[in-house]
């Protein structure tokens, strides 16, 4: 502990035990860069997980991450030379039946690439790495029962491998799906059902994917196609039946769907692997602080991934937050929790209603709205500095 927590510690009354400065709920990719930038800035971190540390990875995701978040897992020693990933050099936006496109490239921002794509498994597999190299404590198997704040500090009740331990910390960070801010004082959550899935399946087609990723708004929903090695990662809004029955379908079939919403631009379609599916839902809280507890990632905000900003715009709140108190005593004092709120409202506000804007401009089927479309879409592309703004706001946020 160091000396400024000693003092806080007893100008409060607490009693030194389990004690850190500041906790984090959650040791997905957002939790983990926070905890890693916060032990770098000399801070005492303590990242409480519910999983086992050696836990089979299942997930079936493929992470599309901006460059910009590439970097961001680079500087924090969390991106090893060898992590398996497919960069990202042009994104091509269509619309299926109508006129009008965008093409969105890294030369536009002088950048070697928009972005890159990696499985989940693997960048989890990473940073876990890098915790364990950086001396980050993790409490493995441990479940977050309850979160409050006092005047000083907060309390996180504990279950798991470490017993019923009550830990406090002079900031708690929730990095977690957002289930326990929902009892937090002043939180309020608004949720909207989307009542589609995302169909997620490896799919490869006779040209390889050269570096570009398509999103294409099809008849039957949006999707993308985001280069994985030498195939493609599908991910493909569908109803909540539609995704069933591609689940069921057979290959063959699906591959025709596919083949009829996309076109030949890659060429036939060869094969596609098992589809999994994951439900889709608007979720943003009113407020990303209460007392001494703050949210970030997911535990702030979940969002429809078609633009695939979710992940990134997490991981701009774990870089935003430890850079907001990188240079303040309490981390969870008031003030600095509101600079740091202030901070990212506008960019979280930003995404959340331009990926949530997108569904419902690319919902209609008319002919008029087609036509709006498409007409956006040309003037995106044939107007230069707008492209460049528009790509540069996808890669860095705002």
């Amino acid at each position: 502990m160091k000396n400024t927590d000693r003092q806080h510690s007893r100008d409060c009354g607490h009693d030194g035990g389990e004690h850190a400065d500041i906790i984090i709920v959650g040791g997905g990719p957002v939790g983990a860069l926070a905890a890693l930038r916060f032990a770098a800035a000399g801070r005492r971190v303590l990242l409480v997980e519910a999983r086992a540390k050696d836990a089979p990875l299942t997930d079936a995701r493929a992470l599309a991450l901006s460059w910009y978040s590439r970097e961001a897992l680079l500087a924090a020693g969390a991106w090893p030379d060898d992590l398996p990933a497919s960069m990202i050099d042009s994104v091509h936006v269509s619309q299926q039946g109508a006129f009008g496109r965008t093409r969105l490239d890294a030369a536009d921002l002088k950048l070697p690439h928009l972005g890159v794509v990696v499985d989940y498994p693997a960048l989890t597999l990473a940073i876990n790495a890098r915790l364990e190299q950086a001396g980050v404590q993790v409490w493995w198997e441990t479940r977050v029962d309850a979160v409050s704040s006092m005047a000083c500090y907060a309390t996180v009740k504990t279950s798991g491998v470490h017993g019923e331990i009550t830990l406090t910390a002079r900031l708690v960070v929730l990095a977690e799906g957002g289930a326990l801010a929902d009892s937090l004082p002043g939180i309020k959550r608004l949720t909207h059902d989307y009542q589609q899935c995302a169909v997620l399946a490896e799919v490869s087609t006779e040209q390889p994917p050269a570096g570009v990723a398509y999103e294409r708004f099809s008849k039957q929903g949006p999707f993308a196609l985001l280069p994985h090695g030498d195939n493609y990662m599908l991910v493909w809004t569908r109803s909540h039946d539609d995704a069933k029955a591609l689940q069921q379908a057979p290959d063959e079939q699906v591959m025709a769907e596919l083949q009829q919403a996309f076109g030949e631009r890659q060429g036939k379609v060869l094969s596609i692997g098992p589809r999994a599916s994951f439900p889709l839902a608007l979720r943003q809280v009113n407020r990303v602080s209460s007392g001494r507890v703050v949210l970030i990632g997911n535990a702030a905000q979940t969002m429809h991934p078609v633009a695939a900003q979710g992940l990134n715009l997490g991981l701009r709140d774990a870089i935003g937050l430890s850079d907001a108190l990188r240079e303040v005593c309490d981390p969870g004092a008031a003030a600095a929790l509101a600079v740091y709120a202030a901070s990212r409202k506008l960019d979280s506000h930003a995404v959340v209603g331009f990926t949530h804007g997108l569904i419902k401009l690319f919902d209609g089927d008319s002919a008029l709205v087609s036509a709006l479309r498409g007409v956006g879409m040309s003037t995106l592309d044939s107007v230069p500095p707008l492209r460049r703004a528009f790509a540069r706001h996808l890669v860095f946020g705002l």
